[in-house]
């Protein structure tokens, strides 16, 4: 998995973490979360706020 996976990111963290509302988190938690995801397998320092945010409202959609 890539940061341009988006979607699949955000399947994985919404199975990971059911209960927490991808609003409230911060970016700086998101990119280590995202980071220690089975599968993961990018650069940390590939991303930036942009990727993350695409991320997030993936995240948002998936957990509707």
């Amino acid at each position: 998995m890539k940061w341009t996976d988006t979607i699949r990111i955000a399947e994985e963290l919404c199975d990971k973490y059911p209960d927490i509302d991808p609003l409230t988190v911060r970016f700086t938690d998101l990119h280590q979360w995202v980071c220690a995801l089975d599968g993961f397998d990018d650069e940390p320092d590939r991303s930036g706020e942009k990727i993350l945010e695409s991320i997030q409202m993936a995240w948002i959609d998936e957990s509707r």
